[in-house]
This record gives C-alpha cells, sequence and structure tokens, in this order.
C-alpha cells in the first residue's frame, strides 16, 4: 500500500497576517503565524510516520524560506499549488498530477494535529474499494479529502470557508456519480475556541503559548 499511495501536505506560507486569521485575537498576528508553522510541521511529521510517500504542496509558491526548510528537514519534495485558483481548483490538480504515478492520493491541510499516521493509513485502505475517501471535521468541514479516480466537477459549487463545507462536497461528488466513504470525525484548529484542546494535545505541540 505505501507504494502505491501519495499523501499531500497543503499549508500556506506563515506570513504573519495571512494565515490564521481568526486566531489573530487570541495569539496576535506573529503567533497565529507561529502557530500556523507549528502545525505545518506536525502534519509533515504525522504524514511521513505514515511510511507512504509525501509531497508539501505550498501557496502562494514554493518560495518561502520556511517550506525550503521543512522539505530539508522532513526529506519531502516541494512544490507550488496551482496558481491563481480557488482551492477546489487547486486539490484537483494535485490529486490529478498524483494519480499520474500513484494509485491513490490524499491531500491532507495543516489543520488538524489530531490527524494520526493510523488514519492516513486507513483512509488510503478505502481507496481500494471507494473512488473517494473523506475524514469529517466537527466543525463542518474535512481534514482530509482522497481519490482512487478524479471528476473535472468533483469540487464545484463549494463555498470554501462556510460552515456547510463538507455537506457541499457530497452534493458535489453525488453530482460527479463517485462513490466515497467517510472516516471518523476529527477536530481542527481554526478558531480560539479550538486552543484549549490543542494545548492539551499528546504528544503536546512544539509551540511557545503566549501568556
Amino acid at each position: 500500500m505505501a507504494g502505491d499511495a501519495l499523501i499531500v501536505v497543503f499549508a500556506k506560507a506563515p506570513v504573519p497576517g495571512n494565515v490564521k486569521t481568526r486566531l489573530i485575537p487570541a495569539l496576535g498576528a506573529e503567533g497565529a503565524a507561529l502557530l500556523h508553522a507549528a502545525l505545518t510541521e506536525r502534519a509533515l511529521s504525522t504524514a511521513t510516520a505514515s511510511g507512504m510517500d509525501v509531497l508539501l504542496c505550498a501557496a502562494p509558491d514554493a518560495d518561502h524560506a520556511f517550506f525550503r526548510a521543512c522539505a530539508e528537514d522532513f526529506d519531502v519534495p516541494l512544490a507550488g499549488q496551482l496558481a491563481n485558483a480557488d482551492l477546489g481548483a487547486r486539490m484537483l490538480h494535485a490529486l490529478r498530477q498524483g494519480l499520474q504515478q500513484y494509485q491513490h492520493v490524499l491531500i491532507v491541510g495543516a489543520d488538524c494535529p489530531s490527524l494520526t499516521s493510523h488514519h492516513l493509513r486507513a483512509a488510503a485502505r478505502q481507496l481500494a474499494s471507494h473512488d473517494v475517501v473523506i475524514g469529517p471535521a466537527d466543525d463542518g468541514g474535512y481534514v482530509l479529502i482522497g481519490a482512487a479516480r478524479t471528476e473535472p466537477q468533483m469540487f464545484d459549487a463549494i463555498e470554501w470557508g462556510a460552515h456547510d463545507v463538507l455537506a457541499r462536497q457530497r452534493d458535489a461528488l453525488r453530482r460527479a456519480s463517485l462513490d466515497w466513504c467517510e472516516m471518523e470525525t476529527l477536530w481542527d484548529v481554526d478558531r480560539p475556541e479550538d486552543l484549549p484542546r490543542l494545548r492539551a494535545l499528546t504528544p503536546a505541540l512544539e509551540f511557545f503559548w503566549p501568556a
């Protein structure tokens, strides 16, 4: 299974004011950016621990020094996300590119430190019998999507960042005639109310919490 699957870690450059903006009231712009960097490193650590191949897919491009350092530290290739496109188009592009070389491709973001390598391996196994696998988030979105097959309209009519992303994603998959399965619901880190359980996470996230 490991050689048949690719994990693509989607991440934004940790630029203060551009990432984790909903956490700025709690952490400040600099703190929110540092937290995003720590979460990206956790996502890469989890992905590489799965035993599958990993690609770091960077936005807005792969030029930021943080991305180059991550690629070196975790020994993974680095690529930029599709430019001037919404999240759905970027994910479709990454899935299609990956499926040219792998039977199964998983995309994860840097927002879900509760995701483990066990979850990733289980998701990849589901793609032996399903077109798509989704890892739901408890806020109405999702933390993982993978595919063994794609269709052009599989991300159509989804308002990214809305409270009903997962429901809209299900509708899009139905319209695209793709069958899917859903994994265990996990939590991600988007809002100040997510921070207490992040502080309690085991193993702890390597992040210096502001007073």
